[in-house]
C-alpha cells in the first residue's frame, strides 16, 4: 500500500491542470498497482477491474509470462524498427497469427501500434488489392481515434463531435439489432439498398464488420449474417474485413468472433489483448491480398516493437497452456446467468447479451418504448465503483454497461463482483 494517504485529490488536480478535458478518464481514480482481475489505487483501496484497459488485459495484469517475456526481450533489444533491420519475435508472431487466423490457408500479417492503425492499414490493404474506392461500415460500428477511423464509426458522438470533413467514400448501414427490432435480413436489405442507392458493388473495396460490437453496445452478429456477408463479398469481389480488435483473443470463447459464424474472412484486424497490455497490432490475411501493397506502403515506426512481439508471444503461450479459450467460455455462462437473475429483480436491465466473456447489460426507462436510459446506466456505473467494481459504459446512447474482466478472473471473484452489483442496483432503482 502507498505510504502517501488521500493522494488521489492532489494527483487528479494536477490531472486537470495538465491533461486535456477531451481526454476522457472514466473514472475518478489514481492506480497504483495492478494483479489478475485486481487494482489498487494510490490511497490502497481495491478494486475489481471488470474493465480491463477496455478488452486488453484478457489474460490480466502483470501475468507471470508476460513480465517474464518482456524483462528477457529487454535484454536484448527494445526497438530496431522492423523498415531498417527485422529480429526474431517480429517474424515468428507473424506466422503465429498467420497460422491462427488462417490455418493450413497461406496468411501473412503486418504489425502496427494501435487498433486504429491496423483498420487503417485494412482499408489500405483492401484499396490497393481491389483498386476500389467504396468501403461500407455498420451503424454503431467503433474503429479508432483517427480521421478515417472516426469516418468508418457509425456513432457520432463522443467520436465525431465538430472534427470533419471526414474521409470519402464511408457509407454506413444498419447492423442486426434483435432487442431493437432489427433483424439478419432487415440488415442484408439494408444493404442491398447501399448498393442500390449509394455506391455500386463493383466500386466497393471493403466491407468492415466487428463480429461483436464493441462500443456499439456489445451486439453480436448472428451467423446467417455473417456467413450472408461473406457470400455477398465473394460474389462481388469485396474483400470481407472482420474487426476483432476488442472481440478478438478468447473474449468471445474462440480465438476469434468470426469463428463462430464458420467463416473464413479475407482480412482480420487484431490489437487490444493481443501484447496483454503493450501496444501493438496487427492485420492478418490472405497472402495475395496482403501482398496488394508494393514495398514501401506498409510499416511505422513503432509497429512491431520487439517488446510488444515478445510480450504478444508469451499472450499466445499462456493461452494455450493455462486453456483460457475454454476458461472464457465458463467464466462467460456464469457471468450470463448472474445478468441475467438481476435482470428478473431489476426490470431496467432491458437485455442481457453478448458472447462469451463479453457480456453487457442494456439499461432503459420505465416507459414502453424500453428507452435508452444512459443516466441510469452511469448511476449504476458509479455506485459500483464505490463498492469496489469498475465497469464502464457503451453503446450509441451510451446506455448499455460492458463486462471485460480478464479471462483469468477466479470464481470468487466473479461472484464479489455480481454481490457488489447487486447491491449497487439495489442503491440506484430501490433506495
Amino acid at each position: 500500500m502507498n505510504s502517501k494517504l488521500n493522494d488521489t485529490p492532489r494527483l487528479l488536480q494536477q490531472r486537470e491542470q495538465s491533461v486535456p478535458r477531451g481526454v476522457l478518464t472514466a473514472h475518478p481514480l489514481v492506480i497504483d498497482r495492478a494483479q489478475g482481475s485486481q487494482l489498487w489505487d494510490v490511497d490502497g483501496k481495491r478494486y475489481l477491474d471488470f474493465v480491463g484497459g477496455i478488452g486488453v488485459l484478457n489474460i490480466g495484469h502483470n501475468h507471470p509470462k508476460m513480465v517474464e517475456a518482456v524483462q528477457a526481450q529487454l535484454t536484448k533489444i527494445s526497438h530496431a524498427c522492423f523498415q531498417v533491420v527485422a529480429y526474431p519475435p517480429y517474424i515468428e508472431l507473424a506466422q503465429r497469427l498467420s497460422t491462427l487466423v488462417g490455418g493450413d490457408v497461406p496468411h501473412k500479417a503486418a504489425l502496427f501500434t494501435s487498433g486504429a492503425e491496423a483498420v487503417e492499414n485494412a482499408i489500405k490493404i483492401a484499396r490497393g488489392h481491389t483498386n476500389r474506392p467504396g468501403v461500407i461500415a455498420f451503424r454503431g460500428g467503433f474503429h479508432g481515434r483517427t480521421l478515417l477511423g472516426c469516418s468508418l464509426t457509425g456513432m457520432s458522438q463522443p467520436y465525431k463531435q465538430n472534427f470533419g470533413p471526414f474521409a470519402p467514400e464511408i457509407f454506413h448501414t444498419p447492423y442486426p439489432n434483435p432487442y431493437r427490432g432489427i433483424s439478419s435480413a432487415d440488415a442484408l436489405a439494408a444493404l442491398q439498398d447501399v448498393f442500390a442507392t449509394q455506391i455500386a458493388a463493383d466500386r466497393v473495396a471493403a466491407i468492415i464488420v466487428e463480429p461483436v460490437q464493441g462500443d456499439g453496445g456489445f451486439l453480436t452478429a448472428p451467423p446467417e449474417f455473417l456467413q450472408a456477408l461473406r457470400a455477398l463479398t465473394e460474389q462481388h469481389g469485396i474483400v470481407l474485413i472482420l474487426d476483432e480488435i476488442q472481440a478478438g483473443f478468447g473474449r468471445t470463447g474462440r480465438w476469434f468472433g468470426f469463428q463462430h459464424a464458420g467463416i473464413q474472412p479475407d482480412l482480420v484486424t487484431v490489437a487490444k489483448s493481443l501484447a496483454g497490455g503493450l501496444p501493438l497490432s496487427a492485420v492478418v490475411g490472405r497472402s495475395e491480398i496482403m501482398d496488394a501493397p508494393t514495398p514501401g506502403g506498409l510499416g511505422g515506426t513503432y509497429g512491431g516493437n520487439a517488446l510488444a512481439c515478445a510480450a504478444a508471444l508469451a499472450v499466445i503461450d499462456a493461452f494455450e497452456h493455462e486453456h483460457l479459450l475454454a476458461r472464457g467460455e465458463q467464466l462467460g455462462v456464469r457471468l450470463r446467468a448472474g445478468l441475467q437473475v438481476l435482470q428478473q429483480s431489476y426490470p431496467r436491465i432491458g437485455d442481457v447479451r453478448g458472447q462469451g466473456f463479453m457480456l453487457a447489460m442494456e439499461m432503459v426507462s420505465g416507459d414502453a418504448d424500453a428507452s435508452p436510459d444512459a443516466a441510469l446506466a452511469q448511476q449504476v456505473i458509479d455506485a459500483a465503483r464505490e463498492g469496489g467494481l469498475l465497469v464502464i459504459k457503451c453503446g450509441v446512447h451510451r446506455n448499455v454497461v460492458r463486462f471485460l474482466a480478464p479471462l483469468t478472473t477466479t470464481d470468487v471473484e466473479l461472484d464479489e463482483a455480481l454481490v457488489i452489483l447487486d447491491r449497487a442496483l439495489a442503491r440506484v432503482l430501490i433506495a
